[in-house]
């Protein structure tokens, strides 16, 4: 009961885990970024040409939901009493703002209808509004440094939490036509396209297709590459949960040997019985195996209701917290998927049962004559 109830928990956990923070990364960073293809490694774009054929090529496939252009410069916020360093990542109105819109703390996203009024609002993080002591409606310079040093005030309009360091420590949210002023860019010219796609388990062939129909002066990156070390910690979940469901397994069998085995010296008396009166070994074998196999389908049905209801108690309520700041999220999050469930519990009955045929040998070297004779 415990080792299944552990593996199923064990698997919703990663798989609750691998989701969230996906899905965070995704929300924020896209799941696929257009740039111009050089050596610029920096978070000041270099400027492409927006390519309307390409674009349409984009909408046209299924692989894709939205393109949207962006760009990213960094700046220096400066308030009264505080400075802080950030990339500003400019947007338009076609900008997709679900998942902006669940991650709100307060206030509300850039509004696009007046256009010089969208190049004064700005989105901040809660991590840096709470170091530099900023709130919904309060306004602050920003300095950037483009040849020469230019300011920009601003007016924060909404403030957002992502919940992985990395993005809140240092992006804000503007106006992308903000940007291209300040970079003297030409009114067509964009940092680069945001793209999402359909499904994330085809996130490569989604890059492979972009890779065919791009001009060859674009280069396309997935989230992965943009951050390759929140998913290569990822991978390093699944080894955690192999692990994991290895010890659980090895916990389980060990505990049933042993009860096969008491089970096989208490009526040792009556293997010697069943010998006298012609049964087989195999015969009797089969006698404790189908009973081991019947508490271990007892073993099964509680450990399910064990792992699936600390599972539901956890995804409704949020009882267990966790460190924001190490693990990407506040509380442990669950997703459970029933196909991991059925596989789980047949692979638990069939290793059970036949690591337990070993054991149940111990019946061939039973004498009746000297089982029955110590009755």
């Amino acid at each position: 009961m415990l080792g299944l109830g552990v593996m199923i928990l064990t698997v919703a956990v990663i798989r609750g885990f691998k989701a969230e923070i996906k899905q965070k990364v995704r929300g924020f960073a896209g799941d696929i970024l257009v740039q111009k293809f050089d050596n610029n490694y920096s978070d000041q774009n270099s400027p492409i040409e927006t390519d309307n054929a390409f674009v349409k090529k984009v909408q046209e496939s299924s692989l894709f939901t939205h393109i949207m252009p962006i760009a990213t410069t960094p700046g220096i916020i400066k308030t009264r009493t505080e400075i802080e360093g950030v990339v500003l990542k400019g947007v338009d109105k076609n900008y997709d703002w679900t998942f902006f819109k669940k991650n709100l703390v307060t206030g509300k996203v850039i509004d696009f209808s007046d256009t010089a009024s969208a190049q004064k609002q700005i989105m901040i993080s809660s991590y840096t509004a709470s170091r530099l002591n900023l709130k919904v409606g309060d306004k602050f310079l920003m300095y950037f440094i483009q040849g020469s040093l230019k300011r920009r005030p601003f007016t924060i309009v909404g403030i957002f939490d992502v919940g992985v360091e990395d993005i809140d420590k240092t992006f804000v949210v503007g106006d992308l036509s903000l940007l291209v002023k300040l970079n003297n860019w030409n009114p067509d010219q964009i940092g680069g396209y945001e793209l999402r796609v359909a499904d994330f388990d085809h996130v490569d062939a989604a890059n492979d297709f972009l890779s065919d129909k791009m001009p060859l002066k674009l280069k396309s990156y997935t989230v992965s590459d943009v951050y390759p070390t929140i998913f290569e910690w990822l991978k390093l979940l699944d080894v955690n949960a192999q692990v994991m469901l290895i010890l659980m397994l090895i916990v389980a069998t060990i505990n049933m040997i042993s009860a096969l085995l008491i089970m096989i010296l208490e009526r040792t008396s009556m293997i010697g019985m069943f010998k006298a009166m012609g049964a087989g070994n195999w015969t009797i074998q089969k006698i404790f195996l189908y009973n081991a196999s019947y508490l271990i389908g007892i073993g099964l049905l509680l450990g399910n209701i064990f792992g699936l209801g600390i599972g539901f108690f956890q995804s409704t309520t949020h009882f267990f917290k966790l460190d924001e700041a190490s693990y990407y999220m506040k509380f442990v999050p669950i997703e459970v998927h029933w196909f991991d469930i059925v596989l789980l519990n047949i692979g638990t009955l069939v290793i059970c049962v036949l690591v337990l045929i070993l054991p149940s040998t111990l019946v061939t070297k039973i004498s009746p004559v000297k089982a029955i004779r110590f009755k």
